[in-house]
C-alpha cells in the first residue's frame, strides 16, 4: 500500500472513498492497529493509538460479528460492560440504544434469528454503546433496505451535530455525498485527492448552468462567455467557456429576460470519482 498523509478534522463526518480493492478496509484496520503500518505513523486524538484512546473508539468492521446464541440484550450489555460501562449505565443506555436503531421488540430474541439487516444494526449498536468521540464505520449501509439507511444516516448527522467525529468507508457515492463534510479518495492503496467536499466539487466544476426564463432567448448563444446552449423543455442547459464566471451570464440575463431559475451545476461526487479513478489507472497503465 502507498503512503497517505492526511488529517481528518475534529466534529466532521469524513469519507474514505474509493472503488472495491483500494485500500479502505486496511486504512481503517490501521487506525484500529489491527494492522500495523510497515511505516510512518497514526495519531488519534494527537497522540498514538493507546489502551486509552481506544476506549474513546466505536469501530465497526465490515465483517460483522455477535455472539449468535445470545439474546440482542445480553450481547450489547456484555460489549458495554467490556467497554467500561456501569450496570447503573447499562441499564439506562441498553433499552436506548435498542429503541433508536428500531430493535427494542426484538431485545429477547437470539442474534441467530435476526435479519441480515437487524444483525447490521445491532453491530452498530455496540459499536457506539459507550457514546465514543470517535466512530469509525466500515461500509455501514451495505445490505439495509432504504429506510434502515436513512435511519443510520440520521444517527450519524447527529452524532456530528454533537460535536463527535465519524468516519465512514463506502464505494456509493450518493451516501458519501449526502453525509460528508470532507472525503478521502484512495484508489490502489493511494491517495488521489483528500479535502472539504464542497471544495473539490467547486473545483472541478464544468461550467455548466441550467436556466428558466421568460422571454427572447435567441440572444443567449451570441454571448462570449457561452460555448453553447441546448433546450429542454421549458429549461436552457447552458455550457460556459473556460474559466467564464456564471454571474457574468446572470448579469447579461437581468434586464432582458425574466429569471425564473438559475442553477450552476455542480458535478456530482459519483462524476468525480469515475473521472479521477479513470484517470488514475491511466497513469499505471
Amino acid at each position: 500500500m502507498e503512503s497517505l498523509c492526511v488529517e481528518v478534522p475534529a466534529g466532521s463526518i469524513y469519507g474514505f472513498l474509493g472503488p472495491n480493492g483500494a485500500g479502505k478496509t486496511t486504512t481503517l484496520r490501521m487506525i484500529m492497529n489491527i494492522i500495523r503500518p510497515d511505516s510512518g505513523c497514526i495519531k488519534i486524538f494527537g497522540d498514538g493509538t493507546s489502551a486509552y484512546a481506544k476506549n474513546r473508539i466505536g469501530y465497526m468492521p465490515e465483517e460483522r460479528g455477535l455472539y449468535r446464541k445470545m439474546t440482542v440484550r445480553k450481547v450489547l450489555t456484555y460489549f458495554g460492560a467490556i467497554k467500561g460501562l456501569t450496570s447503573a449505565e447499562l441499564a439506562r443506555r441498553v433499552p436506548q440504544r435498542l429503541e433508536q436503531i428500531g430493535l427494542a421488540g426484538w431485545a429477547n430474541k437470539k442474534v441467530e434469528e435476526l435479519s441480515r439487516g437487524m444483525h447490521q444494526k445491532l453491530q452498530f449498536a455496540v459499536t457506539v454503546i459507550n457514546d465514543p468521540e470517535l466512530v469509525i464505520l466500515d461500509e455501514p449501509f451495505s445490505g439495509l433496505d432504504p429506510l434502515n439507511q436513512d435511519l443510520f444516516k440520521n444517527i450519524i448527522l447527529q452524532m456530528r451535530n454533537e460535536g463527535k467525529t465519524v468516519i465512514f468507508s463506502t464505494h456509493v457515492m450518493p451516501e458519501a455525498e449526502q453525509l460528508c463534510d470532507f472525503i478521502l479518495l484512495i484508489n490502489k492503496g493511494k491517495q488521489v485527492i483528500d479535502g472539504e467536499l464542497d471544495s473539490i466539487r467547486s473545483r472541478y466544476r464544468t461550467g455548466a448552468v441550467c436556466i428558466e426564463v421568460e422571454g427572447d432567448t435567441s440572444f443567449i448563444e451570441t454571448l462570449p462567455l457561452v460555448k453553447r446552449a441546448e433546450r429542454e423543455g421549458r429549461r436552457l442547459n447552458i455550457v460556459l467557456s473556460k474559466d467564464a464566471d456564471p454571474q457574468e451570464l446572470l448579469r447579461a440575463l437581468v434586464g432582458r429576460v425574466r429569471v425564473q431559475q438559475f442553477e450552476v451545476k455542480l458535478p456530482s461526487l459519483h462524476e468525480i470519482f469515475v473521472s479521477l479513478v479513470k484517470e488514475d489507472n491511466a497513469k499505471d497503465s
